[in-house]
């Protein structure tokens, strides 16, 4: 029987634990509910469990029958605050919670590619690493166990690779690049301060509102004029808030938005070139501007090497058309970023499009739902990868 078919075997107890964690999800680093559940699930492979001190996160190792190289395949757990508007039987219980970016079907592929591993365990030569991650929603789950030395020698891989969904892609087709795959997200908080009064008699006053305006419309054309074409930055103003009511003009104006790049060169050229603006267009209507960035996560970049071997790992295990090559990065960002710094790897997209595609919702929608059959696909990928790589010396 070959991977694709074990994993084909094992669909109905991986879509069992993904609806079991779909309809109890937990936010953050702390999930205790969602890590006991892989516990359990895993409780009969006989793994060496390592759990992080920072985190519910746990990493369950698979050694194999000699000595070898070592992969992390990782999968994370946690879901986002906001309501689910699906009428499943598995739907959230938990109010104002919901999986609506599939870190559900990733845990649940995760050990599925273990069950599938474990039947392999005497062929292997090196160790596989199941990463169940927390924090991935903003929370810096894997910068978290990376600061705490989970991943340190003699628990170095010698790789990693991970597996996202999409419910727009074909289910089953997988789709990736080298280089940057997702982008470095940053978000910016602005306040410009005026002073106040009477809405008839503005020269009586410093309106910050309209001078808010004027900042986030020079944005804008920042990003067109000081930013490469084919290095680009994406600044999105989300919120504007200031005043009470029509016949007040406020003190303060306050500002949010994010900033998303694809290269550290540009990230760094928009926290320059952003700051200088807020602040001098404020300075030039004798207004005091604060402007603060907040890193995120940086760039997830697929090493090229890795890329093309899980691309070729693809059509070995299905076919050619299995594999679409992405022709540009997202925008969205990814805390295994932080994994592919320090360790060589890749992360490719798995296509889980519902067999009625006007159903079709994206990632992070209230309506996001998958097609649970192609799971099989992504836990089959997961254990075929890491098959591969401890079989070869050298990728």
């Amino acid at each position: 029987m070959d991977t694709f078919s074990e994993a084909q075997s094992l669909l109905p107890d991986i879509i069992d634990l993904r609806r079991r964690i779909h309809a109890n999800p937990e936010l953050g680093n702390n999930l205790p509910e969602t890590t006991a559940a892989v516990l359990d699930a895993i409780s009969d492979l006989d793994l060496e469990i390592r759990k992080s001190e920072r985190t519910t996160g746990i990493v369950a190792t698979l050694h194999g029958a000699k000595p070898g190289r070592r992969i992390l395949l990782r999968g994370d757990m946690d879901a986002l605050p906001m309501p689910e508007d699906n009428d499943l039987t598995f739907a959230s219980k938990n109010p104002g919670v919901m999986h609506a970016c599939g870190h559900d079907s990733h845990t649940a592929m995760l050990v599925g590619a273990a069950k599938v591993l474990k039947q392999h365990q005497n062929e292997l030569a090196g160790s596989v690493d199941f990463f169940f991650q927390t924090g991935e929603e903003g929370f810096f789950g894997a910068r978290e166990v990376l600061e705490e030395g989970l991943f340190d020698a003699p628990n170095s891989p010698d790789a990693v690779f991970a597996l996202h969904i999409t419910p727009l892609l074909d289910a089953g087709v997988f789709t990736g690049r080298s280089g940057p795959l997702l982008a470095a997200a940053d978000t910016f908080a602005m306040t410009v301060r005026g002073k106040g009064g009477h809405a008839s008699m503005p020269h009586d006053c410093l309106d910050p509102i309209p001078v808010a305006c004027e900042i986030v419309q020079a944005f804008q054309t920042f990003v067109t004029r000081r930013v490469p074409a084919f290095d680009p930055i994406v600044l999105t103003t989300t919120k504007i808030e200031a005043g009470t009511t029509s016949n007040v003009i406020p003190e303060v104006a306050n500002v949010l938005g994010t900033i998303r790049s694809t290269s550290e060169k540009s990230r760094a050229l928009a926290h320059d070139g952003l700051d200088r603006l807020a602040t001098k267009i404020g300075e030039a209507h004798e207004m005091e501007v604060d402007f603060e960035i907040t890193r995120g996560y940086p760039v997830t970049v697929n090493e090229s090497a890795f890329t093309e071997f899980a691309a070729q790992t693809v059509r070995e295990l299905f076919d050619d058309k299995a594999y679409r090559p992405m022709r540009s990065p997202m925008m969205g960002a990814e805390d295994f970023s932080y994994l592919l710094q320090r360790f060589p790897g890749a992360m490719l997209f798995l296509g889980v499009k519902p067999e009625d595609p006007s159903l079709a919702a994206p990632c992070h929608s209230n309506r996001m739902i998958l097609n649970e059959s192609a799971m099989a696909h992504g836990a089959a990928l997961h254990a075929q990868v890491a098959r591969k790589f401890l079989a070869v010396t050298k990728v």
